[in-house]
């Protein structure tokens, strides 16, 4: 971001703009005990995973400590419109403190910051969680196995300062974003909870043939099915195939064919091919040589992170990496349904029991092809895939909203927060 500023403009340190800086404690430490529920008497203890990138306070994993140590801990109490930032591990993410969150403490692992009259909190937040001062958290980060910032780190990072008037009125339009953004979230959530919930669903019950449900059903290795299906191993029905046999990564090149790996594949499944390593013509010609990519077929991760199934472009213009299996057939429609039960808990369940309890998790290609899923009609198999595209369709709508979304807050936060476009206050 631009150093320069409107003349009505200020840099100012965080310990200028805080009343107080601080961080918390272990109650163990003191004497004190961890409470399992709040029901008996526990108060919030808040810990660096509850925060988050965007600056909201993320309740899964919470942990509660005892009345009495919240009240002995006088000083990292925390009060509503404090803000809090992550200075051990995962640094760098921050929490907003509202009504939500107190009556709350926090642990050794999290300063608080405490804004003082200078500076709207909201605000603060808002500059915390941009570039300004997550370039700045990258830049001070300490090159020990466990990242980490000082109080004094804390104290020093800079922020811009507006006038009280204009700092709210940004605080405002990037808070609004921030709501609209989090709504998005909240729906593409419901909608992955629905699609879990049908497809438990279609793969117990199914979607019935002619307009008519199953009545009969019987138990099976992957659990109860319709009478009339069958169960058989993955490898019978397509193609699961190691791009890499030889396990032997080929050398880098300048401008060459994108290597597609886990790292290059988001948690939604899209591949950023522009990212990936690039290699040699002469290994994406082996590949093409050694295998077929039919439409519909997908990649399935098999080392370190298990899972993540993400369907290929049909144009071939890619090599893949030794850290994923192919799966592919001629058989869109076949596909298509191993594709889905891919990203079904069945898979996600044999999986959990085939991998390797090492560091690494690493699942063999003979433990994928063994895998069992059931198997309906050629009919109702098209009619369930069916069903689940059209949630997934949804959810793919959202996902290109949220990203617009993020980068319109990205825009807005280089342009407000720099003073490149001022706001009207009156």
């Amino acid at each position: 971001m631009s150093n320069q500023l409107p003349d009505d403009w200020e840099y100012k340190s965080l310990s200028e703009l805080s009343s107080l800086i601080t961080k918390g404690a272990t109650p163990s430490s003191y004497g004190f005990q961890y409470v399992s529920k709040p029901e008996q008497g526990g108060v919030k203890f808040i810990r660096g995973n509850n925060a988050t990138i965007s600056g909201k306070f993320n309740s899964k994993d919470i942990k509660y400590i005892c009345n009495d140590a919240h009240q002995y801990l006088k000083r990292s109490q925390l009060k509503n419109g404090d803000v809090i930032i992550s200075i051990v591990g995962s640094i760098g993410t921050s929490l907003f403190v509202d009504d939500n969150v107190i009556p709350a403490n926090i642990n050794q692992n999290v300063a608080l910051i405490r804004p003082n009259q200078i500076i709207d909190n909201r605000f603060l937040l808002q500059v915390i969680t941009s570039p300004i001062i997550q370039k700045l958290v990258a830049l001070e980060a300490t090159t020990q196995a466990q990242p980490s910032l000082s109080l004094k780190q804390i104290g020093d990072f800079v922020s811009p300062v507006p006038p009280l008037p204009e700092q709210q009125k940004i605080a405002a339009i990037l808070t609004s974003v921030d709501d609209v953004i989090e709504k998005t979230q909240a729906q593409i959530n419901k909608l992955k909870d629905l699609k879990t919930g049908m497809m438990q669903e279609l793969l117990t019950r199914g979607v019935g043939v002619d307009g008519k449900p199953h009545t009969e059903f019987k138990d099976s290795p992957v659990g109860r099915i319709p009478k009339g299906w069958d169960v058989v191993n993955v490898g019978s029905l397509v193609e699961v195939i190691d791009p890499q046999p030889d396990h032997r990564t080929p050398p880098e090149v300048e401008n060459g064919i994108p290597y597609v790996g886990l790292g290059d594949i988001d948690k939604s499944g899209v591949i950023n091919f522009s990212s990936a390593r690039k290699v040699s013509e002469v290994a994406f010609d082996k590949q093409c040589r050694s295998f077929d990519i039919h439409k519909g077929a997908f990649i399935f991760g098999k080392i370190g992170t298990i899972g993540n199934p993400s369907i290929l472009p049909n144009n071939r213009f890619y090599c893949l990496s030794a850290n994923v299996i192919l799966i592919t057939c001629s058989d869109i429609d076949l596909l298509m349904f191993i594709y889905q039960i891919f990203t079904s808990e069945l898979i996600n369940e044999q999986v959990k029991q085939q991998t390797n309890t090492t560091s690494q998790p690493a699942l063999g290609i003979k433990k994928v092809r063994d895998f069992l899923v059931p198997y309906p009609s050629k009919e109702e198999m098209r009619a369930l895939v069916n069903t689940l595209i059209s949630i997934d369709q949804r959810i793919a709508k959202l996902d290109l909203k949220f990203a617009k979304y993020k980068l319109n807050k990205k825009a807005l936060m280089q342009d407000l927060l720099t003073g490149k476009v001022r706001v009207n206050v009156d």
